[in-house]
């Protein structure tokens, strides 16, 4: 069994004539096509190269554009070619210049003789095919395409357009069923014959010829009609990422090529040199004979199929909260908007001392100040850079808050981050933290009156600003209400939580630190709160009704009277 060679090259000969040496030294025929746009010193060198080579030829050059039918043409002229000088020739491979083999030479042509009546040439009904990109299927086979895709844009669009809305139809032969597959085949010495000798082919090359990418359908449809035994998949290894362009394959790419088991690969960087030299190396004495064909590793692409399936959902969805100058997603489109779960709470550091450190210790956790603070970011510690190089400034933050917080998560996942906010706060997260499902939002509503009451501000500044800060937090918890809400959200008024702190303390620590069974002793120290309650009358006295602290009594303590269950409730 000998197998012959074309090869479809327009760049990178050197490397093309490397591999077309490689074949035929060991006695494989080589027809090469070089694309007619190619200039004549380059072709001239590229055949000076090779010409101590006698089994090496050249086809009639075409000016081949992709998508149109001149690569078709190259093709049938290079396999008539083929079959005219080399009639030993029992299997046709078709590779291009920027293929690889990745086996002997001796262990493809075993292979063949094992399936000497078998073609390999993908072809799949346009209906069971998941990998046109462009929104052209059915349709390249009922409309003209007189204009190259790449180079005339504007005019296959128009045209295209145009059809469409006149309804045009072509007329399918009616012998053919349209096929669709790789371009790259290895075709049986009979079945390639009777596609170039039918006598209808001047009928079906009329045809294809207005058939969108013709490459990818002439052979694989026609095969359908002339072959005894289709094994439907390449020979030739090819990835397309999800924009249908071939990955390309590099050094590092080495012991994932062997693994695919493929006998050739494409598409090979051209500097690629350390592939070429292990693949292209001098094989051993080894022939054909010495081969048995039912211990050769079956072609298997599936076996590398998991790395680029992995690498196409990289590549469009990213990694969770990951944002970064190659890949910045639109936004509500995200693949998670934050990569690690995280904790904010709203009122806790207004009505205890030192909540902060009282947290650290109980949830293990790295535990902010107010992060959006209008003065500065109040990371762990009093530091003023946190990890990746986030700085505390204020105005640097507040470019760009929603970075600044995805940042801050990633920089520090594999540690829980917890920080404290309020309604003085700036309020651009509002949204972004309450339609994350990482959040987790604990808010004591009223708290903010708190620092107001211990404050020495004149009253009348105080009823202002008590104002003010109750309308941002009931915007906030409106939006904390919304159905679009998927953080994981509690909300307390005032009154209620301090009369039973501890139940609610301990539900927010277990949800931190599921796994940790140390219960919670003691509570933070709270505040003074005497007078509270005539605050909030005096509030009310002067024009401004609190509406989100609770019931206070006016006089008296609230944490004398007998502890009842705290009426939280909870937003999922």
């Amino acid at each position: 069994m000998t197998v012959g060679f074309i090869m479809m090259c327009h760049t990178a000969f050197h490397r093309a004539a490397q591999v077309a040496r490689h074949w035929a030294e060991q006695g494989a025929p080589v027809v090469i096509h070089v694309d007619a746009r190619v200039s004549k010193q380059d072709y001239a060198a590229l055949g000076r190269s090779l010409a101590d080579l006698d089994i090496i030829s050249f086809s009639t050059r075409y000016k081949c554009e992709w998508g149109t039918w001149s690569l078709v043409a190259a093709a049938q002229s290079a396999s008539e070619q083929m079959l005219a000088r080399h009639p030993e020739v029992q299997h046709v491979f078709l590779a291009s210049g920027a293929c690889l083999p990745l086996r002997p030479l001796a262990e493809l042509e075993a292979y063949l003789t094992a399936h000497a009546d078998t073609d390999f040439i993908e072809s799949v009904t346009t209906t069971e095919v998941g990998w046109t990109v462009g929104g052209i299927d059915m349709e390249r086979f009922t409309l003209r395409f007189p204009f190259s895709w790449k180079t005339r844009r504007r005019f296959f669009d128009a045209y295209v357009n145009l059809q469409r809305r006149f309804g045009f139809r072509r007329r399918i032969p009616d012998d053919i069923m349209p096929h669709l597959g790789s371009q790259w085949w290895c075709l049986s010495r009979q079945t390639l014959s009777a596609i170039l000798e039918d006598p209808e082919r001047p009928t079906y090359d009329r045809y294809f010829s207005r058939v969108w990418i013709p490459d990818e359908s002439y052979f694989q449809s026609l095969a359908r009609l002339h072959a005894r035994n289709i094994e439907s998949r390449s020979l030739t290894l090819s990835k397309f990422d999800v924009q249908g362009k071939p990955h390309i394959f590099y050094d590092d790419h080495l012991q994932l090529l062997r693994r695919s088991d493929c006998f050739v690969a494409r598409k090979i960087w051209p500097k690629a040199d350390k592939l070429y030299a292990t693949f292209l190396a001098s094989p051993s004495p080894r022939s054909e004979a010495m081969i048995d064909p039912e211990t050769l590793a079956e072609p298997n692409p599936s076996k590398i199929d998991r790395l680029f399936s992995k690498a196409v959902e990289r590549r469009t969805r990213g990694r969770p909260g990951l944002y970064m100058q190659s890949r910045f997603p639109k936004r509500d489109h995200e693949n998670g908007k934050t990569s690690a779960p995280y904790s904010i709470f709203q009122g806790f550091s207004d009505l205890f001392e030192n909540f902060e450190g009282w947290l650290a210790k109980y949830v293990g956790a790295r535990v902010h100040g107010h992060l959006f603070s209008p003065d500065r970011a109040a990371f762990a510690g009093g530091e003023t850079m946190f990890n990746g190089c986030l700085s505390d400034s204020a105005a640097l933050r507040d470019y760009n808050p929603r970075g600044f917080l995805t940042n801050l998560i990633w920089n520090g996942r594999g540690e829980r981050q917890c920080f404290m906010f309020s309604p003085r706060d700036t309020q651009e997260i509002n949204w972004f933290t309450a339609t994350d499902p990482n959040a987790q939002i604990s808010v004591i509503s009223g708290a903010w009156a708190v620092p107001l009451f211990h404050s020495k501000m004149a009253f009348s500044d105080i009823r202002r600003e008590a104002a003010r800060l109750q309308q941002i937090e009931i915007d906030q918890l409106n939006i904390l209400r919304s159905m679009f809400v998927k953080a994981r959200v509690r909300v307390w008024n005032m009154a209620d939580f301090i009369e039973n702190p501890m139940e609610p303390l301990q539900m927010i620590v277990d949800e931190i630190s599921p796994r940790a069974t140390r219960r919670l002793s003691e509570a933070p120290q709270m505040v003074d709160l005497t007078g509270f309650g005539q605050f909030l009358q005096s509030l009310k006295n002067q024009g401004m009704q609190p509406r989100l602290m609770g019931d206070f009594p006016v006089t008296g303590d609230l944490l004398q009277h007998p502890p009842r269950r705290g009426r939280s409730y909870m937003v999922k």
